[in-house]
């Protein structure tokens, strides 16, 4: 994604549609990043708890979407995928070619959004939560009206809060089922991990800093390093030692099939979100 902006990135301004905590995660990404300042980012939400969380970071708040939309020039739709046809369908009469439009709603094919809108000048991005800290895993892929300038557009965007990687659509769901759902199942493992600590003797604290940074640690080996992670696991591993008597508990709980369940359960839900 070489292309070149026709105008620089800071001149952009950036409008979300549902101000969730996907969508603040996104834009607290995008401001921390330094990409674009809060002045250029704007969201309308009748929820007070809603409006103070995107305002505590300088973001403006609307009192209507359709304001939103009318002072963006990139809209990207933030909400629930069951609701995004009607939101879609409201702001129609606003979505003009000059708007580069984006989703991030689960499911929810790029054939459906461009016709809701009467438009496919669209973008679909599958992003995840750690946005927020710039750590973000983020897929795209490109409707048939969006240029490759748009592209680097979101890429950009996107980019700054964490990695990002363009694919085919059909993958979409099984990419949700993964990076979109994966953080969950992660914080659920530091918890685990955490848990044991405690059930060993270690401090709450200790044992819940301990676990967040292994976890972190071994993430970054793995994507510094270039090694397959089982080659890592048997980095860790020595014969008749701790680990080895670990992993092998975890492989009579069926530890590895339970997360490539979870992953396909996931990408399942993401298939019947989908609008028939």
């Amino acid at each position: 994604m070489a292309a070149v902006l026709p105008i620089p990135l800071d001149t952009y301004k950036l409008g979300f549609i549902g101000a969730g905590k996907m969508a603040e995660s996104i834009a607290k990404g995008i401001v921390h990043s330094g990409v674009l300042p809060p002045s250029r980012i704007r969201t309308a939400h009748s929820n007070l708890n809603r409006r103070t969380a995107f305002e505590s970071f300088g973001v403006q708040i609307f009192e209507h979407n359709r304001d939103v939309v009318e002072d963006s020039d990139v809209v990207i739709f933030s909400v629930k995928p069951q609701i995004v046809k009607d939101v879609i369908l409201q702001l129609r009469p606003l979505l003009s070619k000059k708007k580069l439009l984006v989703s991030i709603a689960a499911g929810v094919k790029l054939k459906d959004l461009e016709e809701w809108a009467g438009q496919s000048r669209f973008i679909r991005v599958v992003p995840n939560t750690p946005a927020a800290v710039g750590k973000a895993a983020t897929v795209l892929s490109l409707g048939e009206a969006a240029t490759e300038e748009d592209g680097a557009l979101i890429a950009s965007l996107f980019g700054a809060v964490g990695k990002i990687w363009r694919a085919d659509e059909k993958l979409f769901d099984a990419i949700t089922g993964l990076s979109g759902s994966g953080p969950a199942y992660i914080y659920l493992a530091i918890e685990a991990l955490a848990d044991g600590g405690v059930a060993a003797g270690l401090p709450r604290e200790l044992a819940l800093g301990l676990a967040s940074q292994t976890v972190l640690g071994a993430a970054s080996m793995a994507t510094e390093t270039g090694k397959h992670p089982g080659q890592l696991k048997d980095d860790v591993t020595s014969p008749g030692g701790t680990t080895i008597a670990g992993i092998h508990e975890l492989e009579k709980g069926g530890f590895r099939g339970i997360l490539m369940n979870a992953v396909v359960a996931a990408t399942k839900r993401g298939q019947e979100l989908s609008p028939k």
